[in-house]
């Protein structure tokens, strides 16, 4: 038989579960506070700096702008951020925390410590983690560079 196409040899299975699993694990932690896992990843880039370009915030998540504008509108629906049109160039649309926006991240402290204890285990400790998130960049810069 022709191990190439056997699921247990497919890297890819592997990381489309993990990436799967992970996701569902962020949902009670997100659910209470009206949030989807995209959702939390827009307010993560805008935590680290407000006000951008959705251009920029698309980069930063490795989307494209037409999949996150629509994110970014219901959230902006839900009063978390707010879009406006660039004082420079008025096609650019900026994207900011509104002060619901900002009190999240207060709210959801505790989200990166309980999402990295439940996949601690025997082979993924805290002494591993920069070696796979090396692994994982690496694979992610391979695949983007090949785009």
């Amino acid at each position: 038989m022709d191990g190439r196409f056997n699921l247990d040899n497919q890297l890819c299975f592997r990381l489309y579960t993990a990436s799967r699993l992970i996701t569902q694990a962020y949902h009670p932690l997100l659910a209470e506070y009206g949030l989807t896992y995209p959702q939390y990843l827009v307010l993560m880039v805008l935590w680290e700096k407000d006000s951008q370009p959705v251009n920029d915030i698309a980069k930063r998540l490795m989307l494209e702008t037409n999949t996150v504008t629509p994110l970014l509108k219901r959230m902006e629906a839900e009063g978390v951020l707010t879009r406006t049109q660039g004082k420079e160039d008025a096609r650019q649309m900026i994207v900011s925390l509104t002060g619901k926006g900002k009190g999240l991240k207060s709210k959801l402290k505790d989200v990166p410590e309980a999402i990295g204890s439940s996949v601690l285990c025997q082979s993924v400790t805290p002494e591993t983690v920069p070696g796979l998130f090396r692994m994982l960049d690496d694979i992610i810069l391979q695949l983007k560079d090949k785009q």
